[in-house]
């Protein structure tokens, strides 16, 4: 995942599961380690993207992600921020709004999950205020 900021936690090494899901309690960076992927962002009706090794995802808490297809080779490094523990939704009947409440009391990490205080990420989600 290139340079890291020390901050993320709770660090895997796995894949993207092949269903919809998202996290309620944590934001999430996966970095594409080996070979390559099909992901959809955003649940049934979100966009699909081509990922490749060097490829980095940060997911906030509540975007919904799933492998649409990979190769036999496909392997991500992931991490959450220090703080923050995950928790594994599907979308499902009951779990809102539980869920949503569990979104909007996600804080904001520090500083970009790559790059640290001067990261991208600081300016898209306004770090800095």
């Amino acid at each position: 995942m290139g340079r890291t900021s020390g901050e993320a936690r709770g660090h895997w090494r796995n894949g993207v599961f092949p269903y919809h899901h998202y996290h309620s309690t944590a934001h999430e960076v996966l970095g594409i380690a080996a070979g390559a992927a099909r992901v959809r962002l955003g649940g049934p009706e979100g966009d699909a993207f081509e990922v490749d090794v060097g490829d980095v995802l940060v997911l906030p808490a509540g975007v919904a992600h799933k492998n649409l297809d990979s190769e036999s080779d496909f392997l991500v490094v992931g991490a959450y921020p220090a703080g923050q523990d995950w928790d594994l939704k599907w979308g499902r009947p009951g779990e809102r709004p539980d869920a949503d409440r569990n979104i909007e009391r996600v804080s904001l990490p520090s500083q970009d999950p790559v790059y640290g205080e001067r990261g991208p990420l600081v300016e898209h989600w306004d770090l800095r205020a």
